[in-house]
């Protein structure tokens, strides 16, 4: 199997970076920590049930693989890393082409989430700047939204101070430990960059 460094979609990006944190297209031996992480914090994720080795390997090689040379793939994914080791990943997900937007999905190490709230709003604000160069400056994307489960306040925070508006909810869409809570969206378009 063969692996890509470069999506065939953007050919001129460069790996995005500040003094301490790289964003890169994703590798293919980010899979296990990503893997550890996802079964960890799966309570906020659409994913429904704990991953094994085997499916990772698998979505790797099947799925994530052949978007590297596709002209337009479903989703976009980029490794984070902050002083050589691997700290989250996200992307842009559910890529619509014809009508110009995308999803955007974030997840870090435990820890970070866990224990560090400044950490975690100074690298998801890098990731969101991140992402919105791709989407609006490298693709020439209208739109980008993500969908946030309403226990998440302090993700809820760092989004809208980095541009995001609230446009809606699904109410009591998805239940955590015995207790419904309301799915959050919001966007932001390539104008209000400008």
């Amino acid at each position: 199997m063969k692996f890509y460094k470069v999506y065939q979609c953007l050919k001129k990006f460069e790996n995005l970076s500040t003094e301490d944190i790289i964003i890169t297209p994703i590798r293919f031996e980010d899979r296990i920590l990503i893997r550890q992480w996802r079964n960890e914090q799966i309570y906020h994720l659409r994913q429904q049930g704990v991953l094994s080795e085997d499916e990772q390997d698998k979505y790797y090689k099947d799925k994530i693989s052949p978007l590297f040379i596709e002209e337009q793939p479903s989703q976009l994914l980029f490794s984070i890393y902050r002083k050589g080791s691997l700290v989250g990943y996200g992307g842009l997900v559910h890529i619509n082409w014809l009508d110009k937007y995308a999803e955007m999905s974030f997840l870090t190490k435990t820890e970070i989430l866990k224990n560090d709230n400044s950490e975690y709003g100074r690298i998801l604000s890098i990731f969101i700047s991140a992402m919105k160069n791709v989407l609006f400056d490298h693709l020439n994307f209208n739109r980008m939204f993500t969908e946030t489960y309403s226990l998440r306040l302090e993700h809820i925070k760092i989004l809208e101070s980095n541009g995001f508006v609230f446009e809606g909810s699904q109410r009591k869409k998805i239940l955590i430990d015995g207790e419904y809570h309301d799915s959050l969206f919001h966007s932001i378009l390539k104008t209000d960059e400008r």
